[in-house]
């Protein structure tokens, strides 16, 4: 399912107006609609007392039509009206004019103590209030009912989005509404789907309000849910090494599980061989974990890092597998950092760069955009910060124009780790995960990552599907382990050990649960 920003949505509508015909009267009745029709599955409608919430946009205009429906259909509802109805336009203004003409009492308020009573009394709230054009924080009389809204206990159901939620990255904007059920219009936008929106949305539902197919699913549209594919079947006649050769450049003195967490995770994801190439002091260390792993010990810097006399023999080893990971638990010791540059430079075979690998090739991202062979980032927020000079607060600000453009500029595929991870591609398509959950917010949690999308690469995905693949089973195994667990304290080790049980639910099928739930939005 594709994912827009706002002002594509907003280009949307244009066309549906302009080279459809379809009326922007009709495209306002079917979002009223499809928001009557949320509220009817989730909660019933007929004696029940609603109170509506609008705002002098065009989203209170959709909450007008909700209004409408409600009453149409046996509901008791009270509307009340955020600033001046005169600023009601369009397809608005006639919902208004309407609603107006309609047994249902509607009222401008100059305070939130005026909806006190109705609130009190009332079985559901629905907020149509500010919608995705929110651009400036909240306050005065919009912030005090919102804040009463959050304060009532009632089910709540939100137009398009939660008001104050930014709708093109999912921030609140002072203060936003806890919505129990969400209704989007045309497409989820991207505020919808990151966090903290997606969170205040509760469960989300999209209709297309009549768009036909080839809008809502242009190749123009370059966000959208990461799917779930189809994992290659496993040869029954299969050798190890037909199941992906990995090779790990990893660990360093106190570094043991990072290196083990990778390599291992690749096996229990399903991958044939890993080899690690670890500093040789700590090889006995990790060896008494992960048995199964094939070692090639190294020479060491002062430090207990690998030291850059290695260079020949970790590119003869290259040569020899599918794939190199490089950096997890390597420290930040120079002459090491100086390998991984030159490693970058010259390694001719996928490689993927993450942890202190990425804080390497930071110091000359040249090594990075010369690569021949594809390349693939798995930065956290701090060090996508490293890698594009930009604030922590400016990325997560514009996560997704912010990656586009960074992965445009390296030519490598970066997923940008976090609640609901964000796969981005050099061609500028950005895949939201909807996998995983915050117990994963843990040490080691990412270095479970890598190896889960070397494995999907080893069992047969092209490279680009096995990195949105490898990102989607690492979520499902942490998706397990809270299942199991709690999300308090899950550990990299659990994740690593659901990594079968998540690969063996891929293979058989989700629940329907899980499929609705990692689809992103139910379409009505």
């Amino acid at each position: 399912m594709k994912v827009s920003t706002v002002s594509e949505m907003r280009e949307l509508d244009r066309k549906a107006i302009e080279e459809f015909g379809i009326a922007a009267n009709l495209l306002m009745e079917n979002a009223g609609q499809a928001v009557y029709f949320a509220i009817l599955n989730e909660f019933g409608v007929k004696g029940k007392r609603f109170v509506v919430f609008c705002g002098p946009g065009h989203n209170g205009g959709d909450g007008l039509v909700v209004a409408r429906k409600l009453h149409s259909s046996g509901g008791d509802v009270k509307v009340f009206i955020l600033g001046d109805p005169d600023r009601f336009e369009g397809a608005a203004r006639a919902n208004f004019n309407i609603a107006s003409r309609l047994p249902i009492e509607m009222r401008r308020i100059a305070s939130a103590e005026e909806t006190e009573a109705a609130i009190a009394h009332c079985d559901g709230i629905v907020d149509a209030i500010l919608g995705t054009g929110l651009t400036r924080e909240v306050t005065g009389l919009y912030r005090d009912v919102i804040e009463r809204i959050n304060g009532s206990g009632k089910t709540v159901f939100s137009v398009d989005i939660p008001s104050g939620v930014h709708g093109d990255t999912g921030k609140v904007m002072g203060v936003a509404v806890k919505a129990d059920v969400t209704v989007t219009f045309g497409l989820p936008k991207i505020g919808n789907v990151l966090f903290p929106g997606y969170d205040l949305g509760g469960k989300l539902y999209v209709s297309h309000i009549s768009f036909p197919p080839r809008m809502y699913e242009a190749d123009a549209l370059k966000v959208e849910i990461s799917p779930p594919v189809e994992i290659p079947p496993r040869d029954r006649d299969g050798h190890k090494g037909d199941f992906g050769e990995v090779l790990f450049v990893v660990g360093a003195a106190g570094y043991f599980g990072a290196p083990y967490f990778s390599a291992l995770s690749f096996l229990k994801a399903g991958g044939g061989y890993a080899r690690l190439s670890a500093p040789r002091s700590i090889v006995p260390f990790i060896g008494s974990k992960g048995s199964e792993i094939v070692f090639h010990p190294q020479a060491e810097t002062e430090a207990g890092s690998i030291a850059l006399q290695n260079k020949p023999a970790l590119l003869e080893l290259a040569g020899r597998v599918d794939m190199v990971i490089v950096g997890p638990g390597l420290s930040l010791d120079p002459e090491t950092q100086r390998l991984v540059r030159e490693l970058t430079a010259e390694v001719d075979k996928p490689l993927l760069i993450d942890g202190d690998g990425i804080t390497a090739v930071c110091q000359d991202l040249g090594v990075v955009k010369g690569r021949r062979a594809a390349t693939i980032l798995t930065p956290h927020l701090g060090e996508m910060s490293r890698l594009t000079g930009q604030s922590v607060r400016a990325i997560d600000d514009d996560k997704v124009g912010v990656l586009q453009h960074t992965a445009a500029a390296l030519n490598a595929a970066i997923v940008l780790k976090g609640a609901h991870s964000l796969i981005g591609h050099p061609d500028g398509r950005v895949f939201v995960n909807m996998s995983g959950n915050c117990g994963m917010a843990t040490a080691g949690s990412g270095d479970v990552l890598t190896g889960a999308i070397a494995a999907m690469f080893g069992l047969g995905l092209p490279l680009e599907i096995a990195v949105r693949q490898g990102v989607f089973v690492h979520g499902l195994a942490g998706d397990l382990a809270a299942e199991d667990k709690g999300e308090d304290g899950i550990t990299a080790q659990d994740i690593l050990d659901y990594l079968p049980a998540a690969m063996k639910m891929i293979r058989h099928g989700l629940s329907e649960a899980l499929q609705e739930r990692y689809a992103g939005a139910r379409v009505i």
